[in-house]
C-alpha cells in the first residue's frame, strides 16, 4: 500500500473508531457511567493500595486494560475516541500498525487483576480497533484485596470494597451472630473501622470502675442495643431515610452521632432526637417529593424496612 493508501486508511480507521465512539455513547445515554473509562486516580483513591512493584515487561490482554491515568477524558469504555481533536496523532499510530512497525511497549499499572494506561493510550485505542488480542508493556503493580472485573464501573467498583469491608466486619467481630442483625449496610467505604471504634469507645466507658475486662462481645451487643438501635428508631419514626436517597440507615447513624457530638459541645442538653433532626433539616433533600413519601409510607405498612433509593450523591 503506498503512502496516499496508508493516510486514506489510518483516516478512515479513525472516523470508524469515532464512530463508534458515538453509537456506544447514544446507547448507554441512561447509564452514562457504563460508556465512561476508569479513571486510574479514582481507583487508587477508592482501594488505597499500600504497595507498589515493578513486573517488568509483559504480554497483556487488551480486554483487560480498563482505564487510563490521565486521559480517560477522551476515550470511552472500549478506548474508542471520544474527541476529534485525538486524530493526528491516532492516525500515526494506526499508520505504524498498518506498516508493520514495532512501536515500544505500552507502560500500565495493574490493580486488582486489570490494568490502567500509564503511557499509551492511542496505542490502546488503535489495538482496540484494529482487535488486536495483546500488547507489549511494562507493568507495575499495585496490591489489593479487591477483585476488578472489566466491565465494573467506579460506582459498582465502591460498592465492591464495601462487601469486602463488610465481609471483614462481620467476621472479625462475630456481629451477625451476637445480634442476629445482617443489615449493618453502608454506601461508601470506610464506615466498618468508624462502627468497629465505636464499639471500643463505648467497652472503655462500660469498663470504668469494673475490676475485670469487659470482654468484646459483650460490649459489642451493649452498643447495639443502647447506642445503635436507638439511633435506628429516631431514624424510622422521623421517616429521615426518605431525605438522603441513596444512602442507609447505617450512614445517618455515624453521621447523626457526629453531629450530635458537635451540637453538645456547643449546647447543654441537646437531645439525639433534636440532633437527628438538626441534621436532616441542615444536609436533607426535600420532604415534599410524594411518590418517595407514598413508596415510604407502603414500606412502613407492610413493615418491610427495604425502601432504599438509588441516588449517591451525597458523601458526608
Amino acid at each position: 500500500m503506498d503512502v496516499d493508501g496508508i493516510t486514506n486508511q489510518s483516516y478512515m480507521d479513525f472516523t470508524s473508531a469515532r464512530g463508534k465512539a458515538i453509537l456506544s455513547q447514544i446507547q448507554n445515554f441512561l447509564h452514562t457511567d457504563r460508556d465512561r473509562l476508569l479513571s486510574f486516580n479514582d481507583v487508587k483513591e477508592i482501594l488505597k493500595p499500600k504497595n507498589e512493584s515493578y513486573k517488568g515487561n509483559q504480554i497483556v490482554p487488551i480486554k483487560m486494560i480498563v482505564g487510563s491515568e490521565g486521559r480517560y477524558h477522551d476515550f470511552n469504555k472500549y478506548f474508542f475516541p471520544k474527541k476529534e481533536h485525538l486524530r493526528y496523532r491516532w492516525q500515526r499510530v494506526d499508520e505504524a500498525h498498518i506498516r508493520d512497525i514495532i512501536l515500544p511497549p505500552i507502560q500500565l499499572y495493574e490493580i486488582g487483576g486489570v490494568y490502567f494506561v500509564r503511557d499509551g493510550n492511542h496505542r490502546v485505542s488503535v489495538a482496540r480497533m484494529q482487535n488486536v488480542e495483546f500488547i507489549d508493556a511494562v507493568v507495575s503493580s499495585l496490591s489489593t484485596e479487591i477483585n476488578i472485573k472489566p466491565t465494573m464501573t467506579t460506582e459498582e467498583l465502591r460498592q465492591a470494597l464495601v462487601d469486602y469491608e463488610k465481609n471483614i466486619f462481620y467476621e472479625k467481630t462475630n456481629f451477625g451472630k451476637l445480634t442476629n442483625y445482617f443489615n449493618l449496610d453502608f454506601s461508601s467505604p470506610g464506615r466498618y473501622d468508624v462502627i468497629y471504634n465505636h464499639i471500643l469507645v463505648h467497652k472503655y466507658y462500660m469498663n470504668e470502675g469494673m475490676q475485670e475486662e469487659i470482654p468484646f462481645s459483650d460490649a459489642l451487643v451493649s452498643w447495639y442495643n443502647n447506642v445503635y438501635n436507638p439511633v435506628i428508631t429516631i431514624i424510622k419514626e422521623q421517616w429521615l431515610l426518605a431525605n438522603f436517597p441513596g444512602r442507609t440507615e447505617a450512614d445517618l447513624y455515624v453521621w447523626i452521632i457526629k453531629h450530635w457530638d458537635f451540637l453538645k459541645k456547643k449546647y447543654v442538653g441537646y437531645s439525639l432526637a433534636n440532633a437527628a433532626g438538626d441534621f436532616t433539616k441542615k444536609y436533607g433533600q426535600s420532604q415534599g417529593k410524594f411518590w418517595r413519601f407514598l413508596a415510604l409510607l407502603v414500606d412502613r405498612i407492610f413493615h418491610t424496612g427495604t425502601f432504599h433509593g438509588k441516588s449517591r450523591k451525597i458523601n458526608k
